[in-house]
């Protein structure tokens, strides 16, 4: 969401920042929305001031015998009254339209986000390690998974459709420890505050972080009107939402270990085999609250932390800065992390790391007091995968199989694993 004042100061920034999201010219559209919205508040100010003198006028003309000037007063109140009350379900609905505009339209890129049209113009910015050298030609997870006897997808399309899976045994067991892992990396090593939230939330909850109204398909809806989680950024973000925050308290870091709702309405034909892009799907996430002045520091600080799980995995990944046209809705910038999958021999997204800026903090009407002063202003607020467990697991399948199929279990997992240093068929 975007502060309609700064667009009246600033329009063509505005704009240029619209056009390297690929769309036209918003400022024209969106001011003459404003301007019908303060003019007709300036009439009903006008008319509040008009019906308030007039009362005044009824009492003096009484108190003078003025009958008839006592009736003219009382007619003219009646109709400011009514122009009052219809006033104000005309200003509700122009401040609707406005704030309707307003909330389609996505972030403004940071300054030094790459343009582009897709992710083919990603840039990248370092990687770590080496991909590992296999005697044998490596083979995908679910070919792995399947051959274990431990990843059944047939049996979840039984249970639930297609884009599910079952996981059995030792990798039910290894997905499990990847979650708890990171967790306590996160909270024991890297400061966050755990949180276990609902995955059930209000429609409010996801617009204030930029899921609502503009994507909606992808969320999957409950019959009394509330909405599974795509991702626990959306509780963890709003548990400022509402609230002035004493500027000592910031930065706030939070991080969940969740499952997590996805429709995937827009991938029809993307990654079908396997449980790279799945309708349910655990996930553990970060996410910081904090000022203007530390968001991009505390960006960078959060994708360290999302590296460290990776490193601590022995996993081969690179870390690419988005460009424009591949950039989220509510981002202002973001770095992915990409983990080498040799099965796919290619490198896959395990993690996003976005700062929105105050984008969603006007949503969600999040605020700070700086300290000396008397206005709050909104905080910052950022989101990360801490990382994405199922794909972790996948990453771990594939860089670990052995050439019988048996998958060797990291040594910061085995302690998690009951001792448990290679999972085999069983």
């Amino acid at each position: 969401m975007f502060d309609i004042k700064w667009i009246r100061d600033n329009p063509e920034a505005f704009d240029q920042g619209m056009a390297r999201r690929g769309l036209g010219p918003q400022s024209d559209r969106l001011l003459a929305l404003d301007e019908a919205r303060r003019d007709h508040i300036s009439k009903v100010q006008e008319a509040q001031e008009a019906r308030n003198a007039a009362s005044k006028k009824i009492g003096a003309a009484k108190a003078q015998g003025d009958e008839a000037g006592a009736q003219a007063a009382i007619s003219e109140v009646a109709k400011l009254k009514s122009f009052l009350q219809t006033g104000a379900d005309e200003e509700r609905t122009l401040s609707a339209a406005l704030s309707e505009a307003l909330s389609t339209l996505d972030n403004v890129p940071a300054d030094d986000v790459p343009d582009g049209a897709d992710e083919a113009d990603n840039v990248e910015t370092h990687r770590h390690g080496e991909q590992p050298a296999f005697a044998f030609k490596p083979k995908e997870h679910w070919e792995l998974g399947e051959a274990l006897g431990q990843m059944d997808f047939d049996a979840a399309a039984k249970l639930s459709g297609s884009r599910f899976v079952v996981l059995n045994r030792g990798l039910a067991r290894l997905e499990r420890a990847l979650g708890q892992f990171m967790v306590d990396l996160h909270v024991d090593e890297h400061a966050y505050h755990e949180v276990a939230p609902p995955v059930l939330v209000r429609s409010e909850v996801l617009f204030g972080v930029g899921n609502l109204p503009k994507f909606e398909d992808d969320l999957f809806k409950t019959s009394d009107d509330r909405y599974l989680i795509p991702t626990s950024e959306a509780p963890l973000t709003n548990l400022v939402r509402e609230s002035i925050l004493d500027e000592k308290t910031l930065p706030r870091r939070y991080t969940a270990l969740t499952n997590c709702f996805r429709a995937e309405a827009g991938s029809a034909g993307r990654d079908t085999r396997g449980m790279l892009r799945q309708h349910q799907f655990a996930k553990c996430e970060m996410v910081s609250i904090t000022t203007p002045d530390n968001s991009d520091a505390e960006q960078q600080r959060m994708v360290g932390c999302a590296e460290e799980v990776l490193k601590r995995l022995g996993l081969h990944y690179r870390v690419v800065k988005l460009c424009t046209g591949d950039l989220g809705f509510s981002a202002r910038r973001t770095l992915d992390i990409e983990v080498w999958l040799p099965g796919q021999d290619t490198f896959r997204e395990i993690s996003s790391c976005s700062t929105c800026g105050d984008f969603q903090a006007r949503r969600m009407d999040a605020r700070y007091r700086p300290e000396g002063e008397k206005q709050p202003v909104h905080v910052h607020t950022l989101n990360g995968s801490g990382i994405a467990v199922g794909r972790a697991l996948i990453a771990v399948m594939e860089n670990y199989q052995n050439e019988d199929g048996s998958i060797r279990v990291p040594d910061v997992l085995q302690s998690y694993m009951g001792g448990t240093t290679v999972i085999e068929a069983t």
